[in-house]
Formats: structure tokens, sequence, C-alpha cells
């Protein structure tokens, strides 16, 4: 699940467990190899419902667009007590070539 180069260079910084708040519906994370795109739950919005490929969705949902350009404006970072468990025995992974 590679994302965009801003994307993902947006999570060098952040602490493990930390998620960008793309949406009111979808979150993005790094989970120690790669940055995974998840979806909230609608009945639970502070749960994560399922995985998916961002370049499913960017270029077919007219949705995306704006707040995808928000977010990339002014981004929103978070910790995730969920996220931060599935992380929390991930091997740290140098991200230079």
């Amino acid at each position: 699940m590679r994302s965009p180069a801003k994307f993902e260079c947006g999570f060098g910084d952040q602490p493990r467990g930390t998620v960008a708040e793309l949406t009111d519906f979808a979150i993005a994370y790094w989970n120690g190899r790669q940055v995974v795109y998840a979806f909230l739950r609608e009945d639970a919005p502070t749960l994560i419902d399922d995985e998916f490929e961002l370049a499913d969705y960017l270029w077919k949902e007219v949705e995306w667009h704006r707040p995808l350009t928000n977010w990339l404006a002014s981004p929103r970072f978070n910790p995730r007590t969920e996220v931060l468990a599935w992380t929390g025995n991930a091997l740290p992974f140098d991200r230079t070539p």
C-alpha cells in the first residue's frame, strides 16, 4: 500500500501510533514498513473498519479531491490507541535507499 510521496514523508517525524486524519471517513498510518490507508467505521468513527488501496479511489471518487487537497495544505495527525497497539511491535524501518 504505497502512498504518494507527500503522504509518506509526512510520517517521518510522527510518533508510533499516529494517524493522518485524511477525511472524516478515512485515515492513513505508518505500519513500520509502509503507509496503510483505512476507512473508519460508520457506526463508530473512532474505530478502523477496512484497509484500502488509495489508488483504487483517488482518481475515481470526486469526494476525495477536496479533503486530500485540504489535508496536504494543512496536515492533521492524531494518536490512535488502536494503531499504536498494532504497530507497537513493528520493527523500525529505515526509509532511506
